[in-house]
């Protein structure tokens, strides 16, 4: 079977899901949330793309889903910095997410959804600021997960490979010591890795991010924010030769099954 027409079935089977309501937020200057939505579906959720606009008319949207997901791309031209406009813009509504958060639901923000997650606090420790290398990462890199990383968003996940695509990726720790806390507290998702384990020095780290930090949870498990785009890899022949097919799919899956699917 091609994997022409193994995509087409997966495409045709994911118009079929009824299954979790998701909230695929999306900004002007947002560019991942079709791909995004689509992971969903497959993973099992039946996802709606939302204009963030449309929140502040309609309080049931937020209220009704089960998870919440905020996509990669550059919201509002990245404009003040990565995130930093959207963020603004759902300032008003950050009760409503805290409870949101508070009730259990998923949340999930990829790259730029990471930023906007960094800077309304709904993930702490730190920011995300531009690269060490000074310029736009876009490669494929290897993941890992810390072993006392216990959040059922990444349940599963020991080691994986997703493409990175961001300028402003680089995770700045508050403090070493608040970067040793997220250590101990299991809050550090995902780490930048080499073919023996988590490597700190680039290529392999894109960022420079402190501690190889690619992803964070908050404690309770329910919120991730990752650099990395997941959504990227999860149908046959998005991965380059040496990657496995579709091992970002495990995320979505999931969150789907956290939010009852």
């Amino acid at each position: 079977m091609s994997a022409t027409t193994r995509t087409n079935e997966v495409r045709a089977a994911a118009t079929l899901v009824t299954g979790p309501r998701t909230l695929v937020l999306r900004a002007p200057g947002t560019n991942c949330d079709r791909e995004t939505a689509l992971a969903l579906e497959i993973a099992g959720a039946a996802p709606e793309r939302v204009h963030v606009e449309r929140l502040f008319g309609d309080a049931s949207l937020l209220e009704n889903s089960a998870m919440l997901v905020l996509p990669g791309g550059f919201s509002f031209g990245d404009h003040l910095g990565a995130g930093a406009l959207w963020a603004h813009h759902l300032e008003p509504m950050r009760e409503r997410l805290e409870r949101f958060v508070d009730s259990g639901r998923p949340v999930v923000g990829i790259c730029n959804g990471f930023q906007v997650l960094m800077k309304l606090g709904l993930l702490q420790g730190g920011g995300l600021g531009h690269n060490a290398s000074g310029r736009f990462e876009c490669r494929w890199v290897w993941l890992e997960r810390p072993a006392n990383n216990a959040s059922p968003l990444l349940a599963g996940i020991e080691r994986a490979a997703y493409p990175v695509a961001n300028g402003e990726g680089r995770f700045v720790a508050e403090s070493p010591e608040v970067l040793e806390r997220l250590r101990a507290d299991g809050q550090i998702g995902l780490v930048y890795a080499g073919d023996y384990g988590p490597v700190m020095d680039y290529p392999a780290n894109p960022n420079g991010s402190d501690g190889a930090v690619a992803a964070l949870t908050n404690r309770a498990g329910n919120v991730l924010g990752i650099m990395p785009h997941p959504e990227r890899c999860v149908l046959p022949g998005q991965a380059p030769a040496g990657r496995p097919d579709g091992a970002g799919l495990a995320i979505f899956r999931n969150a789907v099954a956290m939010a009852g699917g």
